[in-house]
């Protein structure tokens, strides 16, 4: 709940704490459905004449509503201003639970503004109000000068909502009424507000017990957009926090986080009800000033029945990802969410299993932001996307075009399915896994995470039990699991019968490329030769080295609850840069780091107390944002 670049937390009443749902099931689909959505009016050249008091004035209004620039200034997108309040109507939480939140959101807004840029929207952010609730009739004669403006008033108009969250009156623009249909003379029917200044988009967080969080066990939360501005860009959403369900005892950081990042992904753009409304902005495509092309219809079923999304950069970003020239590779949408011949706002789990925008999210640790999500967020045409920060998303990468259909899961034809109810290792190699299926794969199977204790990373989990001992494991940081049927010499019968081919946790160390060695309880290293197996000295039995699974993605690393990571810009200064500097130059450059840093801690510090200050006494008016 914060609002860059401030970093500033808005609360009438701030609840809520997000955990750990294995297998988190998204509603998005069902709620936007339901969701009104307001678009900002465009408005003729006819009723806004330069030499019409009424219509300069009107025109004024009209630039502060949505960030409607023609052309956008400035002319240059920049990252996008993400504000969140939370509506006074939430329950109350403890101070711990308060700052969990407050950690979790900020993170996720950090990260979506790091990824996303826009054409910022010029002086405050004021939403539009429907002018199909305050308005009884509009002037619909083409020859009038009042021309599609309201003409009565609606007596049972209260005020706008969005998603059952009342929106205060200060980030609504006014409304008029027109008596006559070609009188300039108009009543003032509701004041416009101060709007929200710095905001590009604006998030409205309600944390209740709704009729959909008791229907739904598995709902953490839904979310919907309900204002976009004249281009058709969303600028305003709720997300809906189910409250019965949080719970501080077993709150993450990183689960919460990618949460709120998956549900911004959906009021964003990543939603079947704007598809249709998403354009081609490519330089070659407009001139400078010139409005973008709509895309049109973007959804078509490939030649076996999946439905895909055909634009540009996703094609491109799947190709890369499979490795396949074939152009039939849209991004593939989840089949079982949505009624048959109808789209999904998800990925379809066999092909992106792991995708942030796949229909159910498991373990924190296994979600990746993904190349062919942020491609789809740069082909709505509203953002320029910094494609090269996505995460690497392991799952069928260069597996080919046909990589996740159901022949392919089922033949055994690729290594990251599996068969039975057996135990192995999850495709990252950070957990131990079972192989399992759900709703969303069609019968496909895949190791997933055990529910406890799965994690070879962590030490803590070594319980040195009979058959831990057996095999030779070893839990640590360094520790990822293998396919192993490793059984220690001389043991007894009983024990040895026991070992069989499942995921063990063993040491590794990355020698190169796709090269490493383990190292085995009492062992010393040993290069593992990848796609083939090794033997232990002192073992029975064998380790199965995976291929193009370990030492290749630098972001796969057992995971910090304090932050999601992200790789590096491109934009990084070159190491080799730093070499041909002098001494002189560095110790300087060191020093003036170091001043930095302490400033910068300083002003953090002050900032914090100020903030918690303003946590504490905000008053419950949202009048002034």
């Amino acid at each position: 709940m914060i609002s860059p670049p401030s970093l500033r937390l808005r609360v009438g009443i701030l609840v809520v704490v997000l955990v750990v749902v294995s297998e988190q099931k998204c509603i998005f689909d069902e709620v936007q459905a339901q969701a009104r959505v307001v678009q900002a009016a465009t408005i003729g050249p006819r009723l806004l004449q330069p030499t019409d008091p009424i219509g300069q004035r009107a025109s004024g209004m009209r630039r502060r509503i949505l960030g409607m620039i023609a052309p956008p200034t400035p002319a240059f997108p920049q990252p996008i201003r993400i504000r969140t309040w939370v509506v006074k109507e939430s329950n109350s939480l403890s101070e711990d639970e308060k700052e969990r939140l407050e950690a979790a959101v900020e993170e996720a807004v950090k990260v979506v503004s790091s990824l996303l840029s826009v054409y910022r929207v010029r002086g405050p952010l004021l939403l539009s109000r429907d002018i199909n609730k305050y308005c009884k009739f509009l002037w619909r004669n083409l020859s009038t000068a009042n021309y599609n403006r309201c003409g009565r008033a609606n007596i049972s108009y209260r005020t706008e909502t969005c998603l059952e969250v009342t929106i205060p009156d200060d980030h609504l623009a006014g409304c008029h009424i027109y008596l006559d249909a070609d009188s300039p003379r108009r009543t003032e029917l509701r004041p416009g507000g101060a709007g929200l200044p710095d905001t590009d988009f604006l998030l409205y967080l309600h944390i209740q017990s709704t009729d959909k969080c008791r229907a739904e066990p598995h709902v953490l939360a839904y979310a919907a957009h309900c204002q976009t501005d004249a281009r058709g860009r969303p600028v305003a959403g709720v997300v809906v926090i189910c409250r019965d369900r949080l719970t501080g005892a077993t709150y993450r950081h990183q689960a919460a986080a990618q949460t709120v990042i998956h549900e911004l992904f959906h009021v964003l753009g990543f939603s079947k009800e704007l598809f249709h409304t998403w354009a081609d902005c490519s330089s070659t495509s407009q001139v400078k000033g010139a409005e973008c092309s709509p895309r049109g219809k973007v959804t078509h079923s490939d030649g076996s029945g999946q439905i895909r999304i055909y634009t540009p950069s996703i094609i491109s970003a799947l190709q890369k990802h499979l490795k396949s020239t074939d152009p039939e590779l849209g991004g593939p949408l989840e089949n079982q969410d949505a009624p048959p011949g109808t789209v999904s706002s998800h990925w379809e789990s066999r092909v992106l299993q792991g995708s942030i925008m796949a229909a159910s999210l498991g373990d924190s640790t296994t979600v990746r932001i993904d190349s062919v999500t942020l491609a789809a967020l740069q082909d709505t045409g509203w953002y320029t996307v910094d494609l090269s920060r996505a995460q690497s998303l392991v799952w069928g990468d260069g597996e080919g075009a046909t990589f996740g259909s159901l022949p392919t899961c089922q033949n055994k034809s690729s290594t990251f399915f599996c068969t039975g109810s057996g135990f192995g290792c999850h495709f990252l190699h950070l957990h131990k896994g079972e192989c399992q299926t759900d709703q969303y794969l069609e019968g496909c199977r895949v190791y997933k995470p055990l529910k406890n204790g799965s994690e070879c990373w962590k030490k803590e989990n070594s319980r040195q039990s009979a058959e831990e001992d057996l095999s030779g494991e070893i839990f640590g940081f360094d520790s990822r699991c293998f396919f192993s049927s490793l059984a220690r010499q001389n043991q007894s019968q009983l024990l040895l019968s026991s070992s069989s081919v499942k995921g063990r946790c063993y040491r590794h160390r990355c020698t190169g490329r796709n090269r490493y060695q383990i190292q085995v309880s009492g062992s010393e290293w040993t290069d593992c030769p990848t796609g083939g197996s090794i033997q232990i000295k002192g073992y029975q039995g064998s380790v199965s080295c995976p291929d193009r699974r370990l030492c290749l993605y630098s972001d796969i690393t057992p995971p910090s609850d304090a932050i999601i990571t992200l790789p590096a810009s491109i934009t990084s200064v070159p190491s080799e840069t730093s070499a041909r500097l002098s001494p002189g130059i560095i110790t300087a450059l060191c020093v003036t780091t170091a001043v930095c840093f302490l400033a910068a801690v300083l002003l953090s510090f002050r900032k914090c107390c100020s903030c918690r200050m303003r946590i504490h006494t905000a008053a419950e008016d949202h009048s002034n944002p």
